[in-house]
């Protein structure tokens, strides 16, 4: 599956990232060097988030609505929806 490959690459990515906000600390680097990586962490995690939740969207939802193949105005309405939701956080 494409999509879990995507997945996976993305979430191996952020774990690189969150070692190296290890390293950041162990090293005692400035402070506003980790947040700044801290934040960058944050929004991977959130665009990971998105992901997945389209994901369940165009496969998971239009099974349990019992919808067919093709991507509803609804379905768009809700990704959007979701995106502005995980912004406001």
């Amino acid at each position: 599956m494409e999509t879990k490959g995507k997945l996976v690459t993305r979430l191996r990515r952020i774990e690189g990232q969150v070692r190296g906000l290890l390293r950041m600390v162990e090293e005692e680097k400035e402070c506003d060097q980790i947040l700044t990586q801290l934040l960058a962490v944050r929004a991977a995690l959130d665009q990971t988030a998105l992901q997945l939740i389209d994901r369940y969207i165009e496969t998971c939802l239009p099974n349990c609505l019992g919808e067919g193949e093709e991507v509803s105005p609804s379905r768009v309405r809700l990704r959007r929806l979701l995106e502005l939701l995980m912004r406001m956080r």
